[in-house]
């Protein structure tokens, strides 16, 4: 089996799980660890149309929460507004399936599609850190000016990685589906022998 194979739809999934599983245990990322890639593989799910790819997912995101705060990882994300989590990945499963449409490289539709994706982006900030400030029980005592403030610093990384992921994929994705078929063609052999 080739590269392009692998990239085709039916076998998607398997790069998408490898880039969850790689980044997810580290959210922020460090000098070791990438950042997490969980909002730009729920995109791919959707830009993919797989619809049973979005529920294993969600599932396979509380997994490797769990056995990460199990060997240490900090529990401070982990609240009532955890579940919160759904409609924020949804946002992003559906601007993929959205995104989708535009199934062709020309500047507008790449433009519609990163558009489509930074506001999903966005609207996907605002539902995950805005229910943990209604819901954690975290900030009982802080007005919704003080912690906007606060959470401001995380909105840049919070797209720009999903950006960077997303523009790597697409990237990856279009070179290879570039390149020539380097499969044999077994047809031929078998006219000319």
């Amino acid at each position: 089996m080739n590269i392009k194979q692998w990239l085709q739809i039916e076998y998607l999934p398997i790069p998408l799980i490898a880039l969850m599983v790689l980044t997810r245990f580290h959210h922020f990322g460090d000098v070791l660890h990438l950042p997490d890639a969980s909002l730009a593989v729920f995109f791919f799910a959707g830009f993919y149309r797989k619809k049973a790819l979005f529920i294993f997912l969600l599932v396979m995101a509380g997994l490797i929460d769990t056995i990460a705060i199990a060997n240490g990882t900090s529990s401070w994300c982990v609240s009532p507004a955890y579940v919160f989590l759904i409609p924020t990945y949804a946002v992003m499963w559906f601007a993929g399936r959205y995104c989708s449409a535009f199934n062709s490289l020309k500047m507008t539709k790449l433009a519609m599609q990163l558009g489509l994706l930074i506001l999903a982006a966005s609207a996907a900030f605002a539902i995950s850190n805005s229910s943990f400030y209604v819901f954690s029980g975290r900030y009982p005592d802080l007005s919704w000016g003080q912690y906007f403030a606060r959470v401001a610093q995380y909105y840049p990384p919070y797209v720009g990685y999903t950006l960077c992921y997303a523009v790597a994929v697409f990237s990856i994705v279009n070179l290879f589906n570039a390149l020539p078929d380097v499969r044999p063609n077994y047809e031929e052999f078998d006219r000319r022998g």
